[in-house]
């Protein structure tokens, strides 16, 4: 296997592997996560109306970083939802649990910020590329 191709595969395989954590996260907010989800939300002051946008951003920012579209942008907008989380939901270190979850939400960033920097790879939705007549 090639330098190249290892690239690839590696740039999809990174981008299926932060995507997934988003969309199923996104998914399982609707419907019976909703209510506890919205109240979670409040409880940390948050007002439950953000709950849609949460839920918006997390799949379709996810199916984004998934096929390559747009990528620098939803991973922008995704590492700084997940640092907001990590502060917002899981700064109290006397919890181990808490800590976990914000350091993961920490690596979940840094790999969101390497994408932003190097792009989805050439294994990605490019609108811009024409179909040519045979």
């Amino acid at each position: 296997m090639n330098s190249k191709s290892l690239t690839n595969i590696s740039m999809l395989s990174a981008r299926a592997m932060l995507a997934v954590v988003f969309i199923m996260a996104g998914f399982s907010k609707i419907g019976a996560g909703y209510a506890g989800t919205q109240a979670y939300m409040e409880s940390v002051g948050l007002p439950g109306l953000l709950l849609p946008a949460v839920i918006a951003l997390e799949i379709l920012g996810g199916i984004a970083i998934l096929i390559g579209f747009q990528t620098r942008v939803a991973a922008l907008l995704l590492a700084g939802f997940t640092l907001l989380a990590a502060v917002l939901f899981h700064s109290d270190f006397n919890q181990q649990m808490q800590m976990i979850l914000f350091m993961k939400n920490i690596g979940l960033s840094g790999g969101f910020l390497l994408l932003a920097a190097q792009g989805p790879g050439d294994w990605a939705f490019n609108p811009s590329l024409k179909l040519q007549a045979a």
